[in-house]
């Protein structure tokens, strides 16, 4: 009688060489192998690893700065609170509740229930809130000095989402192109190569701040055309992810004039807006404004990316964003409905933080004055320490870095010894991604190699934050001198 007990283990339905082969494709560099191994790095240190060369793993690679202990704004997260426990909010309890929370803290909380009109926990509109797309409205209108329509305002998972759905209807097939600068934040990439669309990369000029030349974009242009791909649309990084550059005016101009020219829709992530480190050289000027006073303001099409991760607030975490659509196609926009109706709704949570980022206490308000000393302590502190991290770089031997205009990163260029070149060669490794990766051993620092944003041939850099606490910045700075020196000692 033949045995019952099998085995033999079937094969796996789904394997990697099966699977969908643009996901397999698909490359995210900041959350890639380097910041796998920091997490290794930080369990040995939790379960008490004394072994290593350091103390503490810091996270460099990406810009997350609750996770290097940056104080949340207490207006926002007061409010969010309320919100989130709405018991606190009946009459009779405001007697007690008032002696936790401002007065004003308390009546944004009721209002914001009283729009959503439900429980937090319900499904909202697909585009958000009405109300709070209202608000996101209001904030553009007075930011810009021009109207805007809460109808063409959908409010997202994050300004990566919203990128991600543009991406998603702007490919019909492999033969779409969609220009993306380089050096270039990986998110495009890695979604172009998930839809199986076709990056077209232009290239920004370092040696003189990272600048973007229009003619230089047009020739990438008309040769991708030349070849049948089917360029449609211009990404701009706006300022700079990860060269922090921030463009002026007049150049904004001159790319929209561009992009009526060769029929582009213009995709402007502007996150990093209010990171503006040198305002009154280079202030931040929005592609919603600089189209609103161009001759072709009524066809030029525009989508505009903003978020709640970046800036002074930095809630990474609750994933909220809007973005604005102008002069698309009424189809189009329609069909942007049905794909957020797909996913219901983006979290009502980071909708709520986005509604609180554009509608801050005002001045006169209970909470204002905490709120300006919270806002101006944060910000000038990052932009101390950009300017630290920067001459630090520039003092390093071999080493360049262009200043951060704005955002919250600097991207310096490493020359690596030839001996270094050789033994990342051997390692199989490009020579960027060996040096962060010694410097992760050395330090406990996690940084980005250059190569994972893309980067002119022949050169090599690394992407770090600034965002380390201000009070260890000195130790932190001292560890990366160290490293270096140590390390071109090493490999001359």
């Amino acid at each position: 009688m033949a045995s019952s007990n099998n085995t033999t283990t079937p094969p796996k339905v789904l394997t990697v060489e099966n699977m969908n082969p643009n996901i397999r494709e698909m490359e995210y560099a900041v959350r890639g192998r380097l910041a796998i191994r920091a997490e290794e790095l930080r369990d040995e240190l939790a379960q008490g690893a004394t072994n290593l060369p350091f103390n503490k793993v810091v996270s460099c690679n990406i810009g997350n700065p609750q996770q290097l202990n940056q104080k949340p704004i207490t207006f926002f997260r007061q409010v969010v609170s309320l919100c989130e426990n709405p018991d606190l909010l009946e009459p009779e309890k405001e007697s007690i509740v008032s002696q936790l929370y401002p007065i004003d803290a308390i009546q944004r909380a009721r209002q914001i229930l009283k729009d959503i009109g439900a429980s937090i926990g319900a499904y909202s509109h697909s585009q958000g809130v009405p109300a709070l797309r209202k608000s996101v409205a209001n904030f553009i209108a007075e930011r810009d000095g021009y109207p805007a329509d809460p109808n063409s305002l959908y409010l997202t998972q994050g300004a990566s989402a919203g990128v991600q759905n543009i991406l998603s209807i702007l490919t019909q097939n492999e033969k779409t192109g969609i220009l993306i600068p380089i050096p270039q934040y990986p998110l495009y990439s890695a979604t172009l190569t998930l839809l199986g669309a076709t990056p077209v990369p232009y290239y920004l000029d370092e040696e003189s701040g990272w600048s973007l030349d229009v003619e230089e974009i047009r020739k990438t242009v008309h040769e991708a055309r030349s070849k049948g791909t089917d360029v449609r649309a211009l990404v701009i990084i706006n300022p700079g992810n990860p060269t922090g550059q921030c463009l002026e005016a007049s150049n904004m101009q001159d790319i929209l004039t561009f992009c009526h020219e060769e029929r582009l829709l213009l995709m402007a992530d502007e996150v990093y807006q209010t990171n503006i480190y040198e305002p009154e050289q280079r202030p931040f000027v929005s592609f919603k404004k600089a189209l609103m006073e161009h001759p072709q303001r009524d066809t030029i099409e525009l989508v505009s990316f903003h978020s709640i991760s970046k800036g002074m607030i930095g809630e990474c975490g609750r994933r909220g964003g809007y973005f604005e659509c102008c002069n698309l196609d009424k189809g189009v926009t329609e069909q942007l409905y049905k794909m957020a109706s797909v996913s219901l709704c983006p979290n009502v949570s980071g909708q709520i933080m986005t509604a609180l980022m554009v509608t801050p206490p005002k001045q006169g308000d209970p909470s204002y004055e905490l709120y300006q000393k919270e806002m101006t302590g944060l910000y000038e502190s990052l932009r101390r320490r950009s300017k630290k991290l920067e001459a630090v770089f520039n003092a390093m031997e071999g080493v360049t870095c262009q200043p951060a205009m704005g955002s919250m990163y600097l991207f310096p260029r490493i020359r690596l010894p030839e001996k270094a070149l050789a033994k990342a060669a051997e390692l199989n490794q490009k020579p960027d991604a060996f040096y962060c990766d010694q410097m992760l051993e050395a330090t406990g620092v996690c940084v980005v190699p250059g190569s994972g944003f893309a980067q002119k041939d022949g050169t090599w850099h690394f992407r770090s934050t600034f965002l380390p606490e201000e009070n260890l910045f000195d130790e932190f700075c001292g560890h990366l001198k160290d490293f270096h020196a140590n390390f071109m000692a090493k490999y001359k």
